[in-house]
């Protein structure tokens, strides 16, 4: 099996495939959950509670419930500090935050909102939570960011940063989950809430400058005094999402030649190609989604992009067009560990257990600990913001990492950081970060990677969630001996909600999504072609003996 590719793969989006605005909206605030209804009670995956208020998975009764449910887990755990929201330009998130805000100022939360109603990348709020609690050890801050992420443009999103900054723990997210399904149950009955009016100008509502903090703290991450130097022309596509206004500020501050391809902001997102499936997805790491930048690699030296929040990038090279999410972040790790001499000696180099194994010869080659996690940015916060974790990343083109003073910089996934270190590590080295990878294969393996995705009911997926490594009947992987079956991350010894098989040079892991009604599987082979296809099989095999026992 493999993933189909819809014929619109890469094409302008045509009109039948664009949003009604207006309807989705009117949706978010008419139709209402049916609690009994799996599908439209409040779920967290990975990053948050998601849904589209045309499905009733998303709409003002899901954000009011989850709302209160923060607003009571704050009280619980003693957390009064102020509390810092952001949104990012998807239909539902101006909306979403008015319902939450609503509920915040009813319940005396101080909230933090952005002045002039800017957007506010992912980053920024972890950014601001941490800057706010340093030195801190009651009255701290916390956080919560609408986004759906780079998901289609008729999704909305909810998630919520702790005072560590970084994406809330399951522990955290399962109580504010059962809390607000109850509430939801109740009709809402239990939530306070006050009219729109009264909380935006409610005594507890502040305005703050999340652009100029973040923007002028960008020096201590990334050496903007190198990329001047060399003089390098960069560009920059921000899809339409939450950091458009932030690329001309940081431009003009560090004063470094990068040129912003568009600053339109579309909710239907009309500009885009449409990704693999046919639909329209803000995901800078896909060659069909990022076609309009892809386009004009060979007018800039490096070339960035990032999804809807701006907790992802896509690097875009003249030498190699878009690089693969696990190749720049290959070419990072080796970079940053190498050029970050104040970091401890120490410092582990983070990676989730769907990341190139290339990483784990980068991380040997520099006499690294690696520390593998299950999928989940989560997993790395500790790290990062004690410094044990260098450098944290996932496949999906995701990663943090610590300041050039190591200490810490933010505990959730930062795109434009990540972005511009490509400009930092072109400067540096007077050659793109496509050129360094292949420098990199060369000495330590091409790896071939591909990933399937297909449609899976929640108790297919459960099923997958529980495969153990006594279900793997054989002893090969594709013609090699199996080196290790794991169901727990090395790293901590978290479950990793599937499985991963290993052998010398090849491995797959299959794995439910948290945010979609999908299965994946990843793969790799540092053999060839065949020979990845050959353990896709394999791996196809096993999944579907897993989920005809379901």
């Amino acid at each position: 099996m493999s993933t189909s590719i819809s014929p619109l793969a890469g094409k302008p989006a045509p009109r039948s495939l664009l949003v009604d605005v207006a309807k989705l909206v009117a949706a978010y605030a008419d139709l209402q959950p049916d609690p009994a209804a799996p599908t439209q009670r409040v779920q967290f995956g990975t990053s948050g509670h998601r849904g589209s208020s045309f499905e009733r998975s998303f709409n003002e009764w899901h954000v009011l419930a989850i709302s209160q449910a923060i607003c009571e887990y704050r009280k619980r755990k003693g957390i009064d500090g102020p509390l810092f929201m952001g949104i990012d330009t998807h239909a539902l998130s101006p909306p979403a935050q008015d319902s939450a805000l609503e509920v915040l100022a009813a319940n005396g939360v101080e909230t933090m909102l952005a002045v002039g109603g800017e957007y506010t990348p992912t980053p920024v709020i972890s950014h601001a939570i941490l800057r706010y609690n340093r030195g801190r050890s009651t009255g701290q801050a916390d956080g919560i960011v609408v986004t759906p992420s780079h998901n289609p443009p008729d999704n909305g999103g909810f998630k919520y940063n702790p005072p560590n900054g970084g994406p809330a723990d399951t522990d955290i997210t399962g109580w504010i989950q059962d809390r607000a399904n109850v509430l939801l149950e109740g009709g809402l009955k239990e939530v306070r809430r006050m009219p729109h009016g009264r909380a935006r100008h409610a005594g507890t509502t502040h305005e703050y400058d999340f652009l100029d903090a973040y923007v002028g703290d960008l020096g201590s991450v990334v050496d903007f005094e190198a990329i001047r130097a060399a003089g390098i022309h960069l560009g920059v596509d921000p899809l339409g999402g939450a950091g458009v206004h932030y690329w001309k500020p940081i431009a003009e501050r560090y004063k470094i030649d990068l040129t912003v391809v568009s600053e339109e902001v579309d909710a239907q997102f009309a500009f885009m190609t449409v990704d693999w499936d046919g639909r329209i997805r803000m995901d800078p790491s896909s060659s069909y989604a990022m076609q309009r930048l892809i386009g004009l690699k060979s007018q800039y030296d490096v070339a960035f992009a990032c999804d809807t929040d701006h907790d992802r990038h896509g690097v875009v090279t003249r030498s190699s067009g878009l690089l693969v999410a696990n190749h720049y972040l290959s070419v990072l790790i080796d970079y940053l560990f190498q050029h970050r001499p104040t970091w401890g000696g120490g410092a582990a180099v983070g990676k989730t257990v769907v990341s190139t194994a290339l990483i784990d010869r980068v991380a040997r080659r520099l006499q690294r600990k690696l520390y593998e996690v299950p999928v989940g940015f989560k997993w790395f916060v500790d790290g990062l913001l004690g410094g044990s974790l260098g450098f944290g990343g996932e496949e999906s083109a995701g990663a943090s990492f610590l300041r050039r003073d190591g200490s810490v910089w933010t505990t959730d996934k930062d795109g434009i950081a990540a972005a511009l270190l490509s400009a930092e590590i072109t400067a540096r080295a007077g050659r793109d970060p496509g050129e360094l990878y292949a420098d990199l294969a060369n000495e330590l393996g091409q790896p071939c990677a591909d990933r399937v995705e297909a449609a899976a009911t929640q108790a297919e997926k459960a099923a997958l969630a529980k495969l153990s490594p006594r279900q793997v009947q054989g002893k090969q992987l594709a013609g090699e001996p199996i080196e290790q079956v794991l169901d727990r991350a090395p790293g901590n010894d978290a479950a990793i909600g599937g499985i991963k098989v290993t052998s010398a040079s090849g491995w797959f892991a299959a794995r439910p999504s948290g945010t979609e009604d999908i299965y994946k599987i990843y793969a790799e082979s540092f053999r060839d072609e065949a020979h990845l296809q050959s353990i896709l099989q394999e791996a196809q095999q096993i999944v579907d003996a897993a989920l005809k026992s379901s």
